[in-house]
C-alpha cells in the first residue's frame, strides 16, 4: 500500500480516472495492461477518501524534512567549522563551502586565480590559508565578503602586487615569498598587528627597496625575537612589553633599515647591541623608560632618524649622536626627537648636534612635568 498526498480536486480526478479504467483496458497493449492490472488489484477507494480528509484537516503526513548530510566540498574535510582542502591538487577555490566556516585551508594546491565570488557568503570566516599555490591574479572584490577575517596566509605564490580591498578587520597578513616589487601608495604595514612581507629588488630604481618587513606590534612580546629571517629590513616591535635590549638580540638582523621599539618598557640597551645594525636608517625608541641616549649611535654611519621622545633622559653628551672628528658618519641626521624628556635644551652644547643637517631637525621642546 502506498499513499500520495494531493489536493481534493486532484483526488476527485484520480477517482474518476480509476472508475473509467475497466473501459479503457481493452484498448491498451498487453505489456501496458499488466501494470494497470497490478494497480487495480491493489487499489482501495478508501485511500482517496483518507487523503482528502488529511488535506482538509491539515495533516502533517509528508511535511517533515528528511535530514541530509552536511555540505562539504568534494575531497575536503569539514569539522567544527574548519574546512581543510589542502594538498588536493585543486586548480580553483571549491564550491559549496559551508557558510559558517571559521577557517579555510587551501594551501599546497594549484590555484592560479581568485575570482570575485570565490568566498561569497563566508561572512564568518576568521582565517584563510592560500599558502603555496600558483596565484597570480586576484579580483578586486574577492575579499569584500570577508568582513570579519583576521588572518590571511598568502606566502609562496606568484603575486606581483598586494591584493586590493583587503578586509579592514585583518590583523595578521603573511604575504612573503611572492613577486611583489613595490607597494601601492598609502599602504602602511603598521595597520596590522603582524605582517610579513617580502619585496623583490626593483630593476627600474636605484633607490633602496625594502626586502622584508615584519610587524609584530601589540603582541605582548617581552623580548626581541631571535628566530626571525636574517634578511629582514624592517622590524616593528612597538606596543609590546619589552624591558631591555641585550647584546645578542639584534645580532642576526644586520640588514635592518628600520627598527621600531616604541611604546615598550625599555630601561636599558646593552652597550654594543646596536653595533650590528650598520645599515640602519631609522630607529624608534620613543615612549620607553630610557634615562640616557643609547650608546653606539655615532658609529651608525647611515642613521638619519632617531625617535627618543617621551623617555626619562636627563642629559645629552657631546658625543652621544656624532662621532669625534669628521668623515666617519656618511649621512647627517635629518630628525632627532627629544621632547618629553627631563633635559633642558639650553644645557645641551650645540656641538652635540654637529652632524645634524639642520638645526630644525632637532625637536627638543621644554620638558614639562
Amino acid at each position: 500500500m502506498f499513499l500520495l498526498k494531493m489536493s481534493p480536486h486532484c483526488s476527485l480526478l484520480l477517482l474518476l480516472c480509476v472508475s473509467l479504467l475497466p473501459h479503457l483496458l481493452p484498448a491498451l497493449p498487453f505489456e501496458q495492461r499488466g501494470f494497470w492490472d497490478f494497480a487495480m488489484d491493489n487499489f482501495d477507494s478508501s485511500d482517496i477518501t483518507t487523503m482528502m480528509r488529511d488535506e482538509e484537516e491539515g495533516s502533517a503526513i509528508g511535511e517533515l524534512p528528511i535530514p541530509g548530510p552536511s555540505i562539504c566540498p568534494f575531497g575536503c574535510h569539514c569539522r567544527l567549522r574548519v574546512v581543510q582542502c589542502s594538498d588536493l591538487g585543486l586548480t580553483e577555490v571549491p564550491k559549496n563551502i559551508p557558510s559558517d566556516t571559521k577557517f579555510l585551508d587551501l594551501q599546497n594546491n594549484r590555484i592560479r586565480e581568485l575570482k570575485e565570488d570565490d568566498f561569497k557568503g563566508l561572512t564568518h570566516l576568521y582565517g584563510l590559508s592560500l599558502r603555496n599555490n600558483q596565484i597570480s591574479k586576484v579580483h578586486p572584490r574577492t575579499f569584500v565578503p570577508l568582513k570579519h577575517m583576521q588572518k590571511l596566509y598568502f606566502s609562496k605564490n606568484l603575486l606581483t602586487t598586494i591584493p586590493r580591498n583587503l578586509p579592514t578587520s585583518l590583523v595578521e597578513l603573511r604575504i612573503h615569498e611572492n613577486r611583489i616589487r613595490t607597494v601601492s601608495a598609502g599602504w602602511e604595514p603598521t595597520q596590522y598587528t603582524t605582517v610579513v612581507l617580502s619585496l623583490e629588488p626593483s630593476r627600474d630604481s636605484n633607490s633602496i627597496i625594502l626586502q622584508s618587513i615584519i610587524n609584530m606590534k601589540s603582541t605582548n612580546l617581552n623580548t626581541v625575537c631571535l628566530d626571525l629571517p636574517e634578511s629582514l629590513n624592517e622590524l616593528h616591535l612597538d606596543h609590546n612589553q619589552i624591558q631591555a635590549v641585550e647584546l645578542e638580540d639584534l645580532k642576526r638582523y644586520k640588514n635592518l633599515y628600520r627598527l621600531g621599539l616604541g611604546f615598550n618598557h625599555i630601561r636599558n640597551i646593552e652597550n654594543g647591541s646596536l653595533s650590528y645594525l650598520q645599515l640602519l636608517r631609522e630607529l624608534h625608541l620613543d615612549n620607553n623608560r630610557l634615562t640616557r641616549v643609547p650608546r653606539g649611535l655615532p658609529e651608525m654611519k647611515y642613521l638619519q632618524v632617531v625617535y627618543l621622545h617621551s623617555n626619562h633622559i636627563d642629559r645629552v653628551g657631546m658625543d652621544d649622536f656624532c662621532p669625534r672628528g669628521f668623515g666617519m658618519k656618511r649621512t647627517f641626521y635629518n630628525g632627532i626627537s627629544l621632547f618629553g624628556n627631563p633635559v633642558n635644551y639650553w644645557e645641551v652644547q650645540p656641538a652635540a648636534f654637529r652632524c645634524v643637517s639642520d638645526r630644525l631637525a632637532v625637536q627638543f621642546g621644554n620638558y614639562k612635568k
